[in-house]
């Protein structure tokens, strides 16, 4: 049954964002996808019953379009976010600004719910660009929303995600796998459906104010993690501990080789500064618990997506 309130999603259509649409769309909420190329999302269209689902043109660097996407909405989802810089998409404008533009534009609009999806390690002080700059979107959003809930997810696994599959795929072709630092920072892989129905949670309880750090059942060293998708795909695999200083000469080849078109970085300087702090929840924050969700393992859902990077795919047979 279809509710009246209509929920906008800011970066509705990229990984985190599919997700996040199911499961308000679930929950009976129309849905308004805002994201810079509609044109290239319209099967979320087909998400929900006909209707259900919209899709509206929207740069968080442009005040007008993001108005427009907010017009009439009874809450909004800020998802947008970046991992390295290009062209115009740039952590200021985007994590920043473009979270100050939207907190503004609903307001102005007469938002009630506000979520903002942040990460854990956010830090205004941070020497990470990325991590620096998460911390001044949730400022700039708590300042227009101070009862916004504020989600912090460790990295998010799932069949698209951009971690389990990057390291399967490069084992296929590579003799070894690097382990920054040794290997020895701690990571807390939280599934990309729980933290959708963190959002979903926290959409419908208007009390679930404040900040929540999501996190899986348990923490995994980086050794660990590298160990298990080893292991999974069957492709046994050098694990070569390099030092800090020499990861960050890598990100920076892969800095100068992104300047050519269309080439994406495999690494950069930032990503090498936010490898070198652990990256799980705090014993002392709000969790998935808190919001009524109870994670997922590592170990009972990325076997499932990883199949394709066995030697034979779905018909590998382990030795």
């Amino acid at each position: 049954m279809l509710r009246n309130e209509m929920i906008t999603v800011f970066g509705g259509s990229g990984f985190i964002g599919r997700y996040v649409v199911r499961a308000l769309v679930k929950r009976g909420y129309r849905v308004r996808v805002a994201t810079r190329r509609p044109h290239l999302a319209l099967d979320m269209k087909v998400t929900g019953v006909v209707g259900q689902v919209e899709l509206v043109q929207a740069n968080v660097r442009v005040p007008s379009s993001i108005a427009r996407a907010v017009d009439g909405a009874h809450g909004v989802v800020n998802l947008v976010g970046i991992l390295a810089e290009g062209g115009r998409q740039r952590f200021a404008s985007l994590q920043a600004k473009g979270a100050q533009n939207i907190a503004e534009a609903a307001a102005a609009a007469g938002v009630q719910r506000f979520i903002q999806m942040s990460a854990i390690g956010s830090d205004a002080g941070s020497d990470s660009r990325y991590a620096a700059t998460k911390a001044q979107g949730e400022a700039a959003v708590q300042a227009v929303y101070p009862d916004a809930v504020i989600l912090r997810p460790s990295i998010v696994f799932g069949a698209e995600d951009d971690f389990f599959n990057r390291f399967a795929d490069m084992a296929r072709f590579a003799p070894a796998l690097p382990l920054p630092g040794g290997g020895h920072m701690q990571m807390q892989p939280v599934f990309v459906g729980d933290v959708a129905d963190c959002v979903a949670n926290a959409m419908d309880d208007a009390s679930a104010g404040g900040i929540y750090e999501l996190g899986g059942p348990r923490a995994y060293t980086y050794r660990e993690l590298m160990e298990f998708i080893l292991k999974t795909i069957d492709r046994p695999r050098f694990l070569v501990p390099v030092p800090m200083f020499a990861m960050s000469l890598l990100g920076l080849a892969g800095e100068m080789a992104a300047i050519l078109p269309f080439v994406q970085p495999f690494l950069t300087r930032d990503q090498v500064t936010l490898l070198a702090e652990d990256n799980v929840v705090s014993s002392d924050m709000r969790g998935v618990a808190d919001l009524g969700v109870t994670p997922e393992t590592v170990e009972s859902i990325v076997p499932s997506y990883l199949g394709r990077y066995r030697r034979y795919g779905q018909f590998h047979e382990a030795a």
